[in-house]
């Protein structure tokens, strides 16, 4: 019976791939309204179907901002539907495996924030249960859509570095001790900065470097009340990394950098060096990296190419809107262009188990002040 219902959902979710595709979209805060319906906007024959939020005020707003037809504080009864194709899924952590496996055996291609699970096991169970549905699946590693970002991945992989020593990433923010709502519940959110930022740059070091091979960690709650309400998570976290590849890794990341700003405006940096160079870049220079050649007299501004400027397949046009903001929107098209032309998506649940599985090693290396083998 289950194959069957797969079976089912699937054609369900096929009958519209050359004609309108519904989307439905679970959770409907921030992260929905800023990233995911600017995107969904720019994508052909797309229509925001369905919302659902747990709090009937939120959901509202949003159905009063997208005009969808279908609004429910259940998501048993959004991710189900005949008449939904695909699901963004962004809730708090802890719910994201059981709506997205949910939505996989009804035959619904899924788009989910990130960290995707509260552990890797049950990631990985993602995966496979949305491979197993035949569906499309994808984690929302934004960064991996900056040009940039894009640009020297695309160099590592040409290999103008030449064999990597070093990944190195620091992300610095100033969030003080505001209120951070569920994201400072363990038992809702998993972790903290970790899960919250550093995923994101743990993601891209697996994509640039490869695999790691060991680490050694640490996780410091310095702000156990904010805004009033108990904090258990972590505000701060770094870790050493060795790469199977026989490369280093650093990797830092803390709300609680004092006077440093936020978003885009806070230090977000990433460097890597090789054997034949040095390639350094910000989130606020979203379209130059720094760079230097062994033995050279230091480093210098590269332009990014503009084929690099949006994702292949994107109507945007890179000159419209804030370039910090709006590469963020070419993760939706990619989800909804992998749907329509039936192949992977470029960042799948894959990368996201394998992004929460260092995450978990880091952790209980914190945990037992040890190095921690993957």
């Amino acid at each position: 019976m289950a194959a069957l219902v797969r079976r089912t959902g699937a054609l369900v979710a096929s009958a519209h791939l050359m004609s309108t595709l519904n989307v439905a979209i679970v959770g409907t805060g921030g992260i929905s309204l800023q990233n995911h319906l600017p995107g969904l906007a720019l994508c052909k024959d797309v229509k925001v179907h369905a919302l659902c939020d747990a709090n009937p005020a939120t959901l509202e707003t949003a159905r009063q901002q997208t005009g969808a037809p279908v609004a429910s504080t259940k998501w048993e009864e959004v991710v189900t539907r005949d008449d939904v194709d695909a699901v963004i899924i962004a809730t708090p952590n802890f719910l994201h495996p059981d709506i997205a496996i949910a939505a996989a055996r009804a035959g619904k291609h899924i788009l989910c924030e990130k960290p995707i699970a509260l552990d890797a096991a049950s990631a990985r169970r993602m995966a496979e249960e949305a491979d197993r549905a035949g569906v499309r699946h994808m984690t929302a590693f934004t960064y991996q859509f900056v040009p940039a970002m894009r640009y020297l991945r695309y160099l590592v992989a040409q290999g103008e570095m030449g064999t990597p020593y070093h990944f190195r990433s620091c992300r610095l923010q100033d969030w003080g001790t505001r209120n951070l709502g569920w994201r400072q519940v363990k038992k809702l959110a998993g972790t903290g900065e970790i899960g919250d930022m550093l995923s994101h740059r743990i993601d891209f070091a697996l994509q640039l470097v490869g695999p790691m091979k060991r680490l050694v960690a640490n996780l410091m709650n310095l702000t156990p009340v904010r805004g009033g309400a108990p904090n258990d998570t972590d505000d701060w976290v770094a870790i050493l990394a060795e790469f199977r590849n026989g490369a280093s890794g650093v990797l830092e990341s803390s709300k609680l950098a004092s006077g440093r700003n936020e978003s885009w405006r806070s230090l977000d940096y990433v460097e890597i060096n090789g054997s034949e160079g040095t390639y350094e870049f910000t989130t606020g220079k979203w379209n130059e990296l720094q760079y230097g050649k062994v033995g050279g007299p230091g480093l210098k501004t590269r332009v990014i190419p503009p084929e690099f400027h949006v994702w292949p397949g994107s109507p945007r046009d890179p000159g419209v809107g804030d370039p910090l903001v709006t590469f963020r929107y070419d993760q939706a098209i990619e989800f909804v262009n992998a749907i329509r032309e039936q192949r992977s998506c470029a960042v799948t649940f894959h990368d996201g188990a394998r992004a929460q599985a260092v995450m978990d090693a880091a952790v209980r290396s914190a945990e037992t002040r040890q190095w921690v083998d993957l």
